[in-house]
């Protein structure tokens, strides 16, 4: 139901939602693993929209990355996808001992920052009296709501509006947030040794038979550099791999 997705895009409520992607039950091989909601979650909505995405390539990242996804979607006021894949959910693996610390988890000074939002500076809620919870907010989606079953548009305070320059202040900073989660995910990993021209590019549970083939064309005396891709939008080190390689893998 991409609309509900949409519709928290621009409402700007923070979700987080983990795709375990599957080759679909109607082809008859609902056990196999596949890495196929990739376009389908980046642009999930029925307007235009663009998401944050995670890559675990394990069950520890996906630990690790579930953490980070609350936090970013925290931050960015917006849904974040976590893209596992049947290999890592359904399957045994061995994986160090999983660790939690104050440092793993989002801290109390960031929730605050919400404090000083526009959209947190709103009147008291029905049945607050004089004062508002301090995260309180008012929320209001751009596009087709279905659940509003109407086309209503928001100004920066969450406020009714169809004038298209109030809410135009809304969808510029919606673009400027997905340009700042390019500094916000993680980077991808780089095995490099600037000598080959040949790029190859891998995500999730891929990583243990892209690492067998390279040791496999290594010991032939081929050598290429590797990326794998932990997140998107992507970050300024996957542009600079793909632009600095001929041949793209």
């Amino acid at each position: 139901m991409n609309e509900f997705i949409g519709l928290a895009y621009y409402a700007e409520v923070p979700a987080v939602l983990f795709d375990v992607q599957r080759v679909g039950p109607s082809t008859g091989m609902p056990t196999r693993t596949q890495q196929c909601d990739l376009l389908t979650c980046a642009y999930a909505s029925h307007g235009d929209t663009k998401h944050v995405m995670l890559f675990p390539s394990n069950p520890e990242e996906c630990f690790y990355m579930a953490v980070q996804a609350f936090d970013l979607a925290e931050r960015l006021q917006t849904p974040v996808f976590v893209l596992s894949d049947l290999d890592i959910g359904m399957n045994d693996w061995m994986c160090p001992e999983l660790k939690w610390t104050t440092a793993t988890g989002r801290t109390a000074a960031r929730c605050s920052r919400r404090k000083r939002s526009r959209r947190c500076q709103v009147p008291p809620l029905p049945g607050q009296g004089r004062r508002r919870h301090p995260l309180s907010h008012a929320a209001r989606s751009l596009g087709e709501g279905r659940l509003l079953h109407a086309r209503v548009g928001h100004n920066q305070y969450g406020g009714y509006t169809e004038d298209a320059k109030e809410y135009q202040v809304v969808l510029d900073r919606l673009a400027r947030k997905f340009r700042r989660a390019r500094t916000l995910v993680p980077a991808p990993v780089i095995e490099a040794t600037g000598t080959s021209d040949i790029g190859l590019v891998a995500i999730g549970s891929s990583r243990g038979a892209v690492n067998e083939a390279r040791d496999i064309l290594a010991k032939r005396g081929i050598s290429i550099d590797y990326m794998r891709i932990k997140a998107f939008p992507f970050t300024k080190e996957v542009e600079g791999f793909l632009a600095s390689h001929d041949k793209i893998l």
